[in-house]
């Protein structure tokens, strides 16, 4: 608790009550209880807003999932070079010929459209 260990507190809540006096005491003990609840107050409902917004309850979370310590992309890297069985990406998606076993198909060629001598290029003057 702020890098105050027990003998210290001790030592500042005896100055505490030698400054503060004994008649007005109870007073402010009854201000630091009331402080204390409304912040328990106020850290409960930001906690019940948090969870009506988000959907989920706080914790619930897995935060390990989401640290990004865990992720090395050497490993990552490794793994995905190493893998045997080619994985499609979604259900729909085309597997790799190479697993299934067929020859890779040939790419498609690439066709390159050139305009006649002299023509200007097409320019779209509200793009821009």
């Amino acid at each position: 608790m702020l890098g105050i260990n027990g003998p210290e507190f001790l030592i500042l809540l005896i100055i505490g009550v030698i400054v503060i006096g004994p008649s007005r005491l109870p007073e402010y003990t009854r201000k630091l209880a009331n402080l204390v609840k409304e912040l328990r107050r106020m850290a409960s409902g930001a906690r019940d807003q948090i969870r009506e917004e988000v959907g989920i309850d706080i914790d619930e979370v897995d935060w390990k999932k989401y640290d990004p310590r865990q992720y090395d992309p050497r490993r990552i890297i490794r793994e995905a070079l190493l893998e045997e069985d080619a994985k499609p990406v979604s259900p729909g998606a085309p597997v790799a010929a190479s697993a299934v076993g067929e020859p890779a198909p040939k790419a498609p060629e690439r066709v390159v459209e050139r305009l006649a001598a002299g023509e200007l290029a097409p320019f779209d003057s509200e793009a821009t």
